[in-house]
């Protein structure tokens, strides 16, 4: 079985721990200090203090290079709990037509500068 994850850079793991926990539903799987491991619905994810080790966070970079997709049941419940959270709601959630179908995706910023986007259907499997 092959599994891809990403690690987030946060100025903060345990704050960003707590955050992910209450605005998103994230569970927090194991705990070294600067790098939390953690899972959203069964997705796992991981979060780290940069320490001068060649990369930094979306709010210090001034910019985002990369977004998160989730494909959840309820998007509209995770998104709304981001919103509700101090996320920035820039993308409210609704049908998208796609080849795979109509789907519905929203999206927000984190307080860290990430860039996530929450749908009910993934491009990745088979869809007929």
């Amino acid at each position: 079985m092959t599994v891809i994850s990403v690690m987030l850079a946060v100025p903060d793991a345990a704050g960003a721990s707590a955050w992910y926990q209450q605005a998103l539903g994230a569970t927090e799987l194991w705990n070294l200090g600067s790098v939390i491991g953690l899972e959203l619905q069964g997705a796992p994810f991981f979060i780290a203090e940069p320490e001068n080790n060649g990369w930094q966070c979306p709010t210090v970079l001034g910019s985002t290079t990369t977004r998160i997709e989730v494909f959840v049941d309820d998007p509209d419940a995770v998104v709304g709990g981001a919103a509700e959270a101090g996320a920035d709601y820039h993308d409210p959630v609704r049908d998208h037509t796609a080849p795979w179908g109509t789907h519905r995706q929203g999206g927000f910023f984190d307080p860290y500068g990430h860039l996530w986007l929450v749908g009910d259907k993934s491009p990745l499997r088979r869809h007929r």
